[in-house]
C-alpha cells in the first residue's frame, strides 16, 4: 500500500500539544464551551484550530513518519495529523476464549451480598432500586474491576506497551490483570446475573493523556431494567461499586408473552462497553469494552442441538475490531477530543492485537464481527491474495445482536460503528490457503465512509486466517439448508404515536431535533406495553450516524421508502442500530414492555455522542406523552 509521509511546522506541534494537555485535564465539549475555547458555531479558537495551523502545508522530510493512506490528516479543518509509526502485521495470533487467550468470566461471591435498595453505606455508587431483581432473582455473580494495566498490542519490539485502562476479573483484593477486550460473558437465557463493577482507575491528572475515571457499563443491546443498562447519567467513582443485574430474558416476559417471552426476540451477540457522558469515546477507546454472548435452547453453543450452528468455543470465535492512532513521539495510543467529526485510525486491531493470525481446520465456522469504532465504518470481505478475481461468499445469520429469519449467503458485510454481524464461514475442502479478512471500504474522515470500495487486495487486510488445522468432525448445519431460525415478529400493530428524529449537525454542533443532550432533560415519555413508529432522518449531508436506542429492539418498515434489502447487503432483520448513511431516512417499530425507567437514542459515532448527539427518553406506567418531535 502507498505511504505518504508528513512533517510538523513549531505551530502544528504547539496546537498537539495544547491539545493534549486540554484532553489530560478531562476538558469536555461542555467546558470547552464554558471556557471560550470553542464557539457556540462550534468553531476551535486560534491555539487550537488545526485549519489555521495546518492548512496544506504536509511536506515531506527525513523527521517524518509514515502511514497508510486510510488515515484523515486534518483536511477538514479539525483533524489532527498524529501519524502512527509503522507495525509489522501478522506476528500475533488471535486471542480466542477457545485456548484461554482471550478470558471467560466466572463466578465468584461478593461481599457484601447485593441488596435491592442501593448500598450507598458500603460505597455503592448506584442511586436506583433494582426493580427486577426479587422476581428474577441472580443465580451467578461476577465481579469486574475497572482499572490502569499496560498491555502488548503487538510482539513488534519497536512498539512500546500501551497504557490501558480494562477489566479485570474479580475484586479488586484479587488484583488480576486487566483484559482489552475485557472478559467474555457466556450466559444463557432464564440465567439471571448480577455483575459488581468497581472502579479502581487512577485519579485526574494521571489518566495517561486522556480519558475520565468516572464510569457506567452499558450492556449494549440488553433487555435490561433502566437502573443496570449503564445509563450515560448514572456514572460511579474511583473508590465506589455499582451492582448492575440482568434477568437474562426474553422480551415480553411480563407482558406480551407472560412468563415466557417471546423467542422471536432472542438476543445472541452483545457486548458492554463505558457509556460515560461526554467521555464514551475516550474510556472505550482507551479499552474499556468487551462482549457479551447469550445461548438458549436453539442457538445452544453446541452443533449436535438446536439449530446446529458451529460449537462454541472451538469454532464460534468473537471477534472485536477497532483502529487506533499511536503517536510517535510518545509511542502511545493518542486520542483527539477536538476532531468533531470523528476519530480514526491508522493500526487495526482484532482482540486487542495488531493484524493478528487465526489458525482453522477446514470446517465451517462461526464468526460474530463487532466494530467498537470510535468513527470507522467496515466492509469486510474474505480476501484470496493468490487469486484475487475470486468471489468468497459466506453466510450472513444476524443482524446486531439478532438471527436473522434465515442465512444469507453474501459477498461482503458492512458494519457501522456498534453493529454486529454474525457470519458462516465454510473452509471445508480449503486445506491448505490462506484468506485475510479485508475491509475494502473507502472512507478517509471521520464523516463516514464514501461508499467506495476498494479492489480486492487494495484495502486493509486486518486479519489473516490459515487453514492448516486438522481434518475434524463437522456436525453443524449447511447454513444452505436451514430454510428458518425464529422469525420475526408481527409489526401490523397500530402505534400508540409515530414520532421523528432529525440528526444534523447545527452551527457546528451535533444536535437530534435541533437540541443538544442534558441529563436532566427528558425528551418524550413512552407508555409502558404500547406500540411506536419512530422516524429517523439523518438531515446530515455527508455525514453518517449509526443511531443507537436502548432496551428494545426495533424492526425496520422502511428505509428511503424501500423496503430492507437481502442483497448485496443485509438490511431486512431485528436491530438495535439504524445504520443511516447519507441523507438517510430510517422508519422502525417498536414495542416497549416490561420495565420502566430512562434510557437515551444517540448516534454511535461516539465522537459524536460525546458532542451532545443524544436524547433522553423514559418508559412510564402512566402519563407518557405522543409529541411527534420531542
Amino acid at each position: 500500500m502507498r505511504l505518504l509521509k508528513y512533517r510538523l511546522t513549531k505551530r502544528q506541534r504547539d496546537v498537539l500539544k495544547n491539545r493534549q494537555e486540554l484532553i489530560k485535564a478531562g476538558i469536555s465539549r461542555r467546558d470547552l464551551l464554558k471556557l471560550g475555547l470553542m464557539t457556540s458555531a462550534g468553531v476551535l479558537v486560534d491555539g487550537l484550530s488545526v485549519s489555521r495551523a495546518f492548512g496544506q502545508t504536509l511536506t515531506t522530510s527525513t523527521d517524518t513518519v509514515s502511514r497508510d493512506t486510510s488515515q484523515s490528516c486534518g483536511s477538514r479543518g479539525s483533524s489532527l495529523c498524529v501519524i502512527s509509526p509503522p507495525i509489522q502485521p501478522f506476528l500475533d495470533l488471535l486471542p480466542t476464549p477457545r485456548d484461554g487467550t482471550w478470558r471467560v468470566q466466572t463466578p465468584i461471591g461478593l461481599s457484601p451480598a447485593p441488596t435491592v435498595a442501593p448500598n450507598t453505606a458500603a460505597g455503592e455508587g448506584r442511586t436506583i432500586a433494582h426493580q427486577a431483581f426479587t422476581q428474577f432473582p441472580p443465580q451467578k455473580f461476577y465481579g469486574v474491576t475497572q482499572k490502569a494495566g499496560a498491555l502488548r498490542i503487538t510482539s513488534d519490539t519497536t512498539i512500546a506497551p500501551q497504557n490501558l485502562w480494562g477489566f479485570a476479573i474479580g475484586t479488586p483484593e484479587q488484583n488480576n490483570p486487566i483484559n482489552v477486550p475485557g472478559p467474555l460473558y457466556v450466559e444463557r437465557y432464564n440465567v439471571p446475573i448480577l455483575v459488581r463493577n468497581y472502579n479502581r482507575l487512577p485519579p485526574e491528572g494521571q489518566n495517561g493523556g486522556f480519558g475520565k475515571p468516572s464510569v457506567t457499563t452499558h450492556l449494549h443491546n440488553g433487555h435490561t431494567p433502566s437502573e443496570s443498562d449503564g445509563n450515560p447519567c448514572n456514572f460511579f467513582e474511583i473508590g465506589q461499586f455499582y451492582d448492575q443485574h440482568y434477568p437474562n430474558v426474553l422480551a415480553g416476559i411480563n407482558s406480551t408473552h407472560p412468563g415466557t417471552g417471546d423467542i422471536r426476540e432472542a438476543l445472541h451477540t452483545l457486548w458492554y462497553h463505558d457509556h460515560r457522558v461526554d467521555f464514551t469515546a475516550q474510556n472505550t477507546y482507551k479499552g474499556l469494552a468487551g462482549m457479551y454472548l447469550l445461548f438458549n435452547d436453539f442457538d445452544t453453543g453446541d452443533e449436535l442441538t438446536g439449530f446446529h450452528l458451529p460449537s462454541f468455543p472451538q469454532y464460534d470465535i468473537p471477534m472485536v475490531f477497532n483502529d487506533k492512532v499511536i503517536d510517535p513521539s510518545t509511542g502511545q495510543i493518542f486520542f483527539d477530543l477536538f476532531n468533531l467529526d470523528g476519530v480514526l485510525g491508522d493500526r487495526y486491531l482484532v482482540n486487542g492485537k495488531v493484524q493478528p493470525v487465526l489458525h482453522v481446520s477446514p470446517r465451517r465456522y462461526r464468526f460474530r464481527w463487532l466494530n467498537t469504532g470510535p468513527s470507522r465504518f467496515y466492509q469486510f470481505f474474505l480476501t484470496d491474495l493468490t487469486n484475487l478475481s475470486a468471489n468468497n461468499t459466506f453466510w450472513q445469520i444476524s443482524t446486531d445482536g439478532n438471527l436473522t429469519d434465515k442465512p444469507y449467503q453474501v459477498s461482503s458485510s458492512r458494519v457501522s460503528v456498534s453493529e454486529r454481524v454474525d457470519v458462516i464461514v465454510d473452509f471445508t475442502g480449503k486445506a491448505g490457503k490462506t484468506f485475510y479478512i479485508e475491509n475494502r471500504l473507502q472512507q478517509s474522515d471521520g464523516q463516514g465512509p464514501s461508499g467506495d470500495l476498494f479492489g480486492a487486495g487494495q484495502g486493509n487486510l486486518l486479519l489473516k486466517i490459515v487453514v492448516d488445522g486438522p481434518v475434524v468432525n463437522d456436525n453443524s448445519a449447511n447454513p444452505a439448508n436451514i430454510t428458518a431460525f425464529y422469525g420475526f415478529p408481527s409489526t401490523t400493530a397500530t402505534p400508540r404515536v409515530s414520532r421523528q428524529f432529525d440528526f444534523d449537525n447545527r452551527s457546528g454542533n451535533w444536535t437530534i431535533n435541533d437540541k443538544l443532550f442534558a441529563c436532566d432533560d427528558i425528551r418524550f415519555r413512552v407508555l409502558k406495553n404500547s406500540v411506536e413508529k419512530w422516524t429517523l432522518n439523518n438531515e446530515g449531508r455527508s455525514w453518517h450516524h449509526p443511531v443507537h436506542i436502548h432496551f428494545e429492539e426495533f424492526q425496520t418498515l422502511s428505509i428511503n421508502g424501500n423496503a430492507p434489502k437481502t442483497s448485496p447487503l443485509v438490511q431486512k432483520g431485528r436491530k438495535d442500530v439504524a445504520r443511516l448513511e447519507s441523507r438517510d431516512t430510517h422508519v422502525v417499530f417498536f414495542r416497549f414492555r416490561d420495565f420502566v425507567g430512562r434510557y437515551p437514542i444517540h448516534c454511535h459515532n461516539v465522537v459524536h455522542e460525546d458532542h451532545a448527539m443524544m436524547a433522553h427518553w423514559e418508559i412510564v406506567e402512566s402519563g407518557a406523552d405522543t409529541n411527534p418531535r420531542p
